[in-house]
């Protein structure tokens, strides 16, 4: 979240910056109970003095009666913030981070290409989608995983399976080598790790699991449960950046993401993704940001297949992104038809500053011993069960409708091709 003194000094401008990131937030009412507020902690303050001095030597009756009054009144002024606090935590809340002067303005659409690398394949055979050639290869399932577990779900076979570890194994070896300390998450977090990361457990557009009867949901990235990792901590940074590799599975409701370019693996309710996160100093974050989006960039580079690299716009950020970048994939089931293809998305990496640090009060001391809020980052290094094998399948397929395995897994997986 941002500060709310920023805010007060700054109100012109967090209003351009909602109204850039199509956030609709009475900014107005928030300052009005943000003055309430603290002109009644005002007088708490006053009145706490006061009964101090009241107090000093042995009271008497009188002055006995009076403690006790001003200790009703403060009892209730408490609670008039208390009342208060509610309705301006949500309004707090919902203000998106501030975006970086270069972020292209607008919406979905409205992204910028960075880069380009590798040309699309030329195939001189009907190209098929992810779908069909895993279900002609006998390596899928998703008429048995819809009878288990509902629509969406699938059962992976064989050496999918197989293929699935070997993106995995890759990711590590290429994250660990610089630098990212491995660690597999909990597959649940407490609801206030998901708010202080900025995702939003509840309400008809959460795309989160909740567990009934518990405080906790089922995670749709290891985003959350790392960056709640050091929530309430001070940190050390004096030899640099904390710097995590996380592995976990992810579940996400993905509520109305139907037809042809979101079917087979490209959107579903579970998968498991390899995540990269950051806890680092301010002046550090810009370049933790290009870190991330090389390190995603050297792991699609191995594999061979042709992506992009798009700078995305205000209204796609989502609220705790500075900014971000995707990688997006060359997919035969992307375009309108198989021949054409088009770009689907893969990998994203944002710099999230201090919106994230400031929910969760993850701190570290600067060189004059003070405390600031440390910035956030992640990036997707692999997925699998989803949207990295399906490029390598849409992209290596062949005419007998085998695929060809990058020689960059071949290591990995012992095998040439599915």
């Amino acid at each position: 979240m941002l500060d709310i003194k920023f805010i007060r000094e700054n109100t012109e401008l967090v209003k351009k910056n909602c109204a850039s990131r199509f956030v609709k937030v009475d900014l107005d009412e928030l300052l009005k109970l943000d003055e309430e507020r603290r002109m009644i902690q005002k007088e708490i303050e006053s009145l706490r003095a006061q009964r101090k001095s009241q107090s000093k030597g042995k009271p008497s009756e009188e002055d006995m009666a009076k403690l006790r009054k001003v200790g009703d009144e403060v009892a209730l002024l408490e609670n008039k913030i208390s009342d208060l606090e509610p309705k301006y935590l949500d309004l707090l809340l919902k203000i998106p981070n501030l975006t970086h002067p270069e972020t292209p303005i607008g919406g979905e659409e409205d992204y910028k290409v960075i880069t380009t690398s590798g040309k699309p394949p030329e195939f001189s055979f009907p190209a098929k989608d992810h779908e069909e050639l895993l279900i002609n290869l006998g390596l899928i399932d998703f008429e048995r995983g819809t009878k288990v577990a509902g629509s969406k779900f699938f059962f992976s076979k064989g050496n999918l399976v197989r293929l699935n570890l070997a993106l995995v194994n890759y990711g590590i070896d290429v994250a660990t080598k610089h630098g990212y300390e491995l660690i597999e998450t909990p597959d649940v977090a407490k609801n206030e790790i998901l708010e202080g990361i900025g995702f939003n457990p509840r309400g008809s557009e959460t795309q989160i699991y909740s567990i009934e009867n518990t405080d906790l949901s089922l995670i749709g990235t290891a985003e959350i449960t790392v960056g709640g990792y050091h929530a309430n901590e001070i940190l050390d940074l004096s030899k640099g950046p904390k710097k995590y590799v996380a592995l976990s599975h992810c579940y996400r409701t993905e509520a109305g993401a139907y037809g042809r370019t979101s079917k087979g693996m490209y959107r579903v309710h579970q998968f498991t993704k390899l995540e990269m996160f950051i806890f680092c100093k301010p002046e550090d974050s810009e370049k933790m940001h290009q870190e991330l989006l090389s390190i995603e960039r050297e792991i699609a580079d191995g594999l061979e297949f042709p992506y992009r690299v798009i700078d995305i716009a205000t209204g796609d950020l989502g609220g705790p992104a500075y900014r971000k970048y995707d990688i997006e994939a060359w997919m035969t089931m992307k375009g309108d038809d198989k021949e054409s293809g088009g770009y689907g998305e893969i990998t994203s990496t944002s710099n999230c500053t201090d919106y994230q640090s400031r929910r969760l009060n993850i701190r570290y001391r600067n060189e004059n011993g003070e405390t600031e809020f440390v910035h956030t980052l992640n990036g997707t290094a692999v997925n699998y069960s989803s949207r990295w094998p399906i490029a390598i399948i849409e992209n290596f397929q062949q005419a007998d409708g085998s695929v060809l395995i990058p020689k960059v897994l071949q290591k990995y997986t012992g095998f040439e091709k599915l």
